[in-house]
């Protein structure tokens, strides 16, 4: 019966793989998709270091840094904002269970959206530039953080709660002193791990015009200026490797 199963399982996983190739069109390459390859390699292997700092405009180090900003005041934003949410949509943390379920489902409903749609919706309400990306970032993180600190607070060991309400502590003091030093050092957690994804979203976000990296990368590749897209590249590994690294280190030490 068991290994009937598996077959079972094996070749419905077959199909589907046979009905995803089915549906992807393949038209085979461009005669000159050698000399593209080549002239992309070419300029990833031979950057160029002039563009990293430019003192009359734009260059890599402006361009890093508002991706960062962008990553940061988006993680920051939500951080703050999911909090009253993941509270509402935490079930032990509510009486009504419908209550909770409302509260799931906004949190649902906002992660609905990826981040280049908002940024889409963002930039035709507020113009192009970073605040579109910070905007876009922020709300799709409060959806997913939102998700995330609910859980923990659901998780949370009654005993000190319950020790409290005995001692006749009220509501606000049962919060602050039994449930928010259990989910803190998670919550921090979490918002590392989502300032992670937050940089490397906002080096996506810039290619339609919502601020950072993204910008002159899309310009770079539009021109065919090979040796500025290899060093952009070289920059955002850089950048995201070290943020992966100290966040990395950050929650280690805190969980």
């Amino acid at each position: 019966m068991r290994i009937r199963k598996s077959w079972f399982i094996y070749a419905a996983l077959l199909l589907i793989y046979v009905w995803t190739f089915a549906g992807i069109p393949f038209s085979g390459f461009k005669e000159t998709a050698g000399q593209i390859t080549k002239a992309i390699l070419r300029g990833i292997f031979s950057p160029d270091w002039g563009y990293i700092y430019l003192p009359e405009g734009e260059d890599l180090l402006r361009g890093l840094l508002d991706t960062l900003a962008i990553a940061v005041m988006g993680t920051f934003i939500s951080a703050f904002l999911c909090i009253p949410i993941a509270f509402w949509a935490a079930a032990r943390n509510t009486k009504s269970k419908a209550i909770s379920d409302t509260g799931k489902f906004l949190l649902s409903f906002i992660r609905t959206f990826p981040e280049i749609i908002l940024a889409i919706l963002f930039i035709k309400a507020v113009g192009p530039g970073s605040f579109a990306g910070l905007l876009a970032l922020g709300l799709h993180s409060i959806g997913m953080l939102g998700k995330l600190f609910s859980e923990e607070i659901e998780n949370v060991d009654a005993g000190p709660s319950e020790a409290l309400t005995a001692a006749g502590a009220n509501r606000l003091q049962i919060l602050w002193f039994a449930v928010i030093p259990q989910v803190l050092p998670g919550f921090i957690s979490y918002i590392l791990y989502r300032f992670e994804i937050n940089v490397r979203s906002a080096t996506i976000l810039g290619i339609i015009g919502a601020g950072g990296i993204g910008t002159p990368m899309i310009f770079a590749l539009s021109s065919r200026d090979w040796d500025r897209v290899g060093i952009i590249l070289l920059g955002i590994i850089v950048m995201v490797t070290v943020i992966d690294a100290v966040s990395g280190f950050a929650r280690r030490r805190v969980t």
